[in-house]
Formats: C-alpha cells, sequence, structure tokens
C-alpha cells in the first residue's frame, strides 16, 4: 500500500468517525424533532401523505438532521407513532420527555415548534387539534406559544 493510499484510508476513517459523532451528538435533536412531528401528525387521529412528505424534506433541507439517513429519520418517527398508537398517554409521555430534552437549546426548540406548524398546515387545514398539541409542545419546549400565533 502506497503512502497516499494509506492517507486516504486515515482520512476516509476520520470522515467516518466525524459522522457518526455528529450523529450521537445530534441524536436528541432527531428524537425531539421526530416526537415532535408525530404528536403533531397524530394530532388529529391520521397521518396525511402530505405531512410525512413535509416532515421528510424538512430533515433533508435541514443541516443538523440531512447527516441522519431518510431510514434513520423514518425509524425515529415511526417509533413515536408506534408508541401513541399503542397506548397513548405512554406514547406522549415519550414524546414530551424527548421533547423536553431540548428545552434549553433554545434556537433547536424554535426550530422544532416551526417544523411542527409547518407540518400541520401541510394538509392545507391547521385544526383546533393540530393547533392544541403545537400549544402543548411550545410550552413544554419552554416558548412562547404567541410568538408563533398559537394563543
Amino acid at each position: 500500500m502506497s503512502f497516499e493510499s494509506f492517507l486516504n484510508s486515515v482520512k476516509n476513517k476520520a470522515s467516518e468517525l466525524k459522522t457518526e459523532a455528529l450523529k450521537f451528538k445530534n441524536k436528541d435533536f432527531l428524537n425531539a424533532t421526530m416526537a415532535g412531528s408525530a404528536l403533531i401528525a397524530m394530532a388529529d387521529g391520521v397521518i396525511s401523505p402530505d405531512e410525512k412528505q413535509k416532515m421528510i424534506k424538512f430533515i433533508e433541507n435541514h443541516d443538523a438532521l440531512s447527516i441522519f439517513t431518510t431510514i434513520d429519520v423514518v425509524n425515529a418517527f415511526q417509533t413515536f407513532v408506534n408508541q401513541l398508537q399503542f397506548d397513548k398517554d405512554i406514547g406522549e409521555a415519550k414524546a414530551f420527555e424527548a421533547l423536553k430534552k431540548m428545552e434549553s437549546n433554545v434556537a433547536a426548540s424554535r426550530l422544532i415548534i416551526r417544523m411542527v406548524i409547518s407540518i400541520a398546515g401541510s394538509d392545507g387545514d391547521f385544526d383546533e387539534h393540530e393547533k392544541k398539541m403545537a400549544l402543548r409542545i411550545a410550552k413544554e419546549l419552554s416558548l412562547d406559544p404567541a410568538e408563533f400565533g398559537l394563543d
């Protein structure tokens, strides 16, 4: 193996480790984002294809989450949806627990609530159930609901 090949190999391994470290570092953000997405998507009892597509597009276009594969995102989302469907109270508790981990990060919390509102409106109807859930999510993240038109 030439020195150049060895150097490239080391660079590739370093890049892989960085990606893995970033995934670990942002795992709480991914989980909080997917928890909020699942809560808002399930708020009216139906998860529309528009809501799913909006969530995927958001993830693909956000730098902090674009390091995750679509499979990682869908799996995290589906985990929260399954928990909500199995037992609404326990599912909500787990989802709000994931959201609570982002409470101290105001920028991330604002981003999450904006995404949640965007997903809720993606089917053309931001109904009362979705507004009520968005309000609960904003409060869980210690955000002022009025800042997002949720009061």
